[in-house]
């Protein structure tokens, strides 16, 4: 038996979208909100789901929300085998259920299954083709899987579910736990659930790849060596060259070349890297022009993370739509 928690804020229209696929599926449904004003909730009271409305005065996370959710299948007593994460944004394709389940039932090891993800529209920007790109990872045992996962619930309760205070990388959080608990991680080579990034301006882009340099920082400080190599790259590409940039335009203009060149080997290195990965020549050149890009805001979701982390401040999340 599964039950799917689905959260979401202001979805609109990709979340009816997501909900009904469940409906059809005849699945049980819990929706967590955090703090929409687009007739989420409503919305998804019409469709049956259980409906849980976190409190608008502390921080919203995706951590916290998929926690609250199986925290009120816990309060009805309804805890089931299986719980399937998605977020709002994304619909559950028909027949991954079924699949995952067995999988899960065939191996008492496994603790986590996911699938692929599919982008709903890569034509309409290079930033949701860059998701669908990213999203397409490799079958068998994994480290790592997005948000959108089952997990069996023995291994999510050994564990202590997700950590609320994380505002990104949560989903690579709970992965490691897992995995050091000794459960096994898996995808199968099946299509799980349709998404819908809508990033269509560069602003969005942007502040996804802060967040994403804020996951990396602090998912490494928590679990050692992760993303160890994410952030030794974003430190050289995004700190240590432009500083030696700005040096040399007052001291060697060689120097200036010297770190363009080194930018120039990035790009040329990382384009060669998404052909290998099957990615046509135009795409992986424009792919790779914001891959390389990408370092700059990296090292500040970094800073931000170290910043919040000395002070003592409060994680809040950074939303990119």
């Amino acid at each position: 038996m599964t039950t799917v928690v689905i959260i979401g804020r202001n979805e609109g229209d990709r979340l009816v979208a997501g909900l009904d696929a469940l409906v059809q599926q005849g699945v049980d449904i819990v929706y967590v909100d955090s703090g929409s004003s687009d007739g989420s909730v409503e919305r998804a009271r019409q469709v049956g789901a259980l409906v849980v409305e976190l409190d608008m005065s502390v921080p919203f996370t995706a951590a916290r929300a998929r926690q609250a959710g199986v925290e009120a299948l816990r309060a009805k007593g309804n805890l089931p085998d299986f719980i399937q994460f998605i977020d709002g944004d994304c619909a559950l394709v028909a027949g991954w259920i079924d699949a995952a389940e067995a999988a899960l039932r065939e191996d008492p090891e496994l603790g986590l299954v996911t699938g692929w993800r599919v982008e709903l529209y890569p034509e309409r920007s290079l930033y949701n083709a860059m998701c669908e790109f990213e999203w397409h990872g490799p079958v068998g045992d994994i480290v790592f899987c997005g948000g959108d996962m089952m997990v069996r619930r023995t291994a999510y309760e050994a564990i202590g579910g997700f950590d609320t205070g994380l505002i990104a990388s949560e989903d690579h959080d709970i992965c490691i736990r897992l995995a050091k608990a000794g459960w096994s991680l898996r995808r199968l080579p099946l299509q799980m659930t349709r998404h819908d990034a809508d990033m269509m301006h560069f602003s969005q882009w942007w502040r996804r790849a802060v967040r994403s340099g804020h996951g990396f920082a602090q998912i490494g400080w928590m679990h050692p060596p992760y993303f160890r190599r994410e952030q030794l790259r974003a430190l050289f590409y995004g700190l240590l060259l432009p500083l030696l940039m700005i040096a040399g335009v007052f001291c060697s203009g060689y120097l200036v070349l010297g770190v363009l060149a080194l930018f120039g080997m990035s790009y040329v290195r990382t384009t060669k890297g998404l052909v290998d990965a099957g990615l046509t020549g135009w795409e992986a050149r424009r792919h790779a022009r914001l891959l390389t890009l990408s370092k700059f805001p990296n090292i500040i979701g970094m800073a931000m993370y170290h910043w919040r982390r000395l002070m003592g401040h409060k994680m809040h999340l950074i939303e990119y739509k």
